[in-house]
C-alpha cells in the first residue's frame, strides 16, 4: 500500500519547495494529495500558477502518513492561519506520525501552534531568531523524531528526500535520488 502524503499550499507558497516536495515523493511511490487551504488554483510567491488536488478541508478526516510543509511568503502565514491544516497538524503530530517543513513554515506555520515543543528545528536563516535557541539547528535538514525542517529553497529535494527516506527507508531515498544526480 502506498504511502499517503499531504502537501498543503496556499496564495504565495514557495513554489521550488512545493514542487520538490510533490516531485521527489510521487518519484518514490507516494499517494501524494496537494490540498490548499483557499481557492484550488493559487499564485505562488513568484507567480507561478499551482493547481491543488483538493481544498484542505476535504483532507481533513482522512490520515496521512506524512504532512510536509512548503515555506514561502505569505504561503506560511496562511498555512498556519488554516484552522483544519493545524488541527490536521496537531493530530498527526499526536499520533506519532511523519511532519515537517521548510523555510519559512517552521518559524511561522508550525511554531506558533506547539508543534516544535522540545523539537531540534531549522529554519530560513532570517527567521531563525523566532525559534527556541536551545533547540535551534544550524543544519540544512533535521529530522527530530517524526519532525522534518529544513532551511529553504536550495534545501527543498534534500528535505524531500529525507522524507523518503524517513517513510520508505534509505535505500529507497538512493533510488530516488540516484536519477536525479542527487548524493543521498
Amino acid at each position: 500500500m502506498a504511502k499517503k502524503v499531504l502537501v498543503p499550499i496556499a496564495d504565495g507558497t514557495e513554489e521550488i519547495e512545493a514542487a520538490c516536495i510533490i516531485d521527489t515523493l510521487r518519484r518514490a511511490g507516494a499517494d501524494v494529495t496537494v490540498a490548499s487551504v483557499d481557492k484550488l488554483q493559487v499564485t505562488a510567491s513568484r507567480g507561478v500558477k499551482l493547481v491543488a488536488d483538493a481544498r484542505i478541508a476535504d483532507c481533513a478526516s482522512q490520515t496521512y502518513d506524512c504532512i510536509a510543509l512548503p515555506g514561502g511568503m505569505p504561503g506560511a502565514e496562511h498555512l498556519r492561519d488554516s484552522a483544519e491544516l493545524v488541527a490536521m497538524l496537531k493530530k498527526q503530530k499526536a499520533g506519532g506520525r511523519l511532519y515537517g517543513a521548510i523555510c519559512a513554515s517552521p518559524a511561522v506555520a508550525l511554531l506558533p501552534h506547539g508543534l516544535l515543543d522540545g523539537v531540534k528545528a531549522t529554519c530560513y536563516p532570517a527567521m531563525r531568531n523566532r525559534l527556541n535557541p536551545a533547540y535551534a539547528s544550524d543544519e540544512r535538514v533535521i529530522a527530530d523524531g517524526k519532525c522534518v525542517t529544513s532551511q529553504g529553497p536550495a534545501t527543498a529535494i534534500e528535505f524531500a528526500l529525507k522524507l523518503v527516506e524517513l517513510l520508505f527507508g534509505p535505500q529507497e531515498a538512493k533510488d530516488v535520488a540516484g536519477p536525479m544526480l542527487v548524493k543521498a
